[in-house]
């Protein structure tokens, strides 16, 4: 049982390059279920069925499990005896009559433009350091790429000329994101100095001051400290700020496609979710501004 597991998410890790964080959350994912089949003296992967699933999410709910939690084990699972059966290691998938719960819909965090601003202010780009936060802010609003994509960007892949980086998303899927005046300005000042960083002569465009490539860990760090230092209110993590691209994007008039394209989102429905973000903040800004209706918020 452990082996399919095993060969399972060295799968996912180096053919599909799923992210860290995803690789870490289905092995978490998949030791839970081996152990719930333990506890059943189940040894044999053919011996799961449709009754040993359901068995496993009774379980979680029982436990008082979120909706979220359970269909990510669902989705963990799904994806785990597709790879089985496609591998021919079973004939029979026992997800396919498994539905994923339906999750309470859950509106983005964004931040306004002033505490953008604010955020945007806090590093000291005169240290090689503050210059390099700052430019990791930068991109991550500017491009609206993933934390994971920020880490992976290697000096080869910026295009100068024309403003744009190439981007090795999610299961390896390449695309363009472009980038502006400010973020060029950021760049240009960071690749001016970043001999300070660069020790050992790295591929890598963003580095640690010990001339290391940076990691998603590191990078979240990095955020952590510049809000605490700057003292701000609302706590972020780097996804906020692709959340902040695409409902800016939206706000400045782009259309969804352009902006499901600059995410690298696989499917439309994805990308909708920004436009109820997008929308409810103009219904805030009606009901607090126009003179009928003001009155009555």
């Amino acid at each position: 049982m452990q082996k399919y597991m095993d060969t399972f998410i060295e799968y996912i890790t180096f053919q599909k390059r799923y992210s860290d964080d995803t690789v870490i959350n289905y092995t978490k994912d998949l030791d839970d279920f081996y152990n719930y089949l333990g506890s059943k003296n189940i040894t044999s992967i053919n011996n799961v069925d449709y009754t040993i699933i359901r068995g496993y999410l009774m379980l979680m709910h029982e436990k008082k499990c979120s909706k979220k939690t359970i269909s990510r084990h669902i989705s963990t699972l799904k994806s785990f005896f597709k790879y089985l059966l496609g591998e021919h290691y079973i004939k029979d998938n026992p997800m396919t009559l498994i539905t994923s719960p339906k999750l309470d819909k859950k509106l983005p965090q964004v931040l306004y433009y002033d505490e953008l601003e604010k955020l945007l202010s806090i590093p000291d780009e005169e240290s090689i350091i503050g210059l390099r936060n700052s430019l990791i802010l930068e991109l991550l609003y500017s491009t609206g790429i993933r934390v994971s994509e920020l880490v992976n960007i290697k000096i080869s892949d910026i295009d100068k000329y024309n403003m744009q980086i190439n981007i090795f998303g999610k299961g390896s899927k390449e695309r363009i994101v472009i980038y502006g005046k400010v973020c060029e300005d950021k760049l240009n000042k960071y690749l001016s100095r970043i001999g300070e960083l660069n020790k050992y002569n790295s591929e890598y465009l963003l580095l640690n001051n010990q001339g290391r490539p940076l990691t998603t860990r590191c990078v979240r760090y990095i955020i952590d400290k510049i809000i605490k230092e700057g003292g701000l209110k609302f706590h972020i993590s780097p996804h906020v700020l692709r959340h902040t691209f695409a409902t800016h994007m939206l706000n400045e008039g782009a259309d969804l496609k352009s902006v499901q394209e600059l995410l690298g989102h696989e499917n439309l429905s994805t990308t909708q979710i920004y436009t109820y973000v997008s929308n409810e903040r103009l219904r805030n800004v009606y009901l607090n501004s126009h003179p009928r209706a003001k009155n009555y918020v």
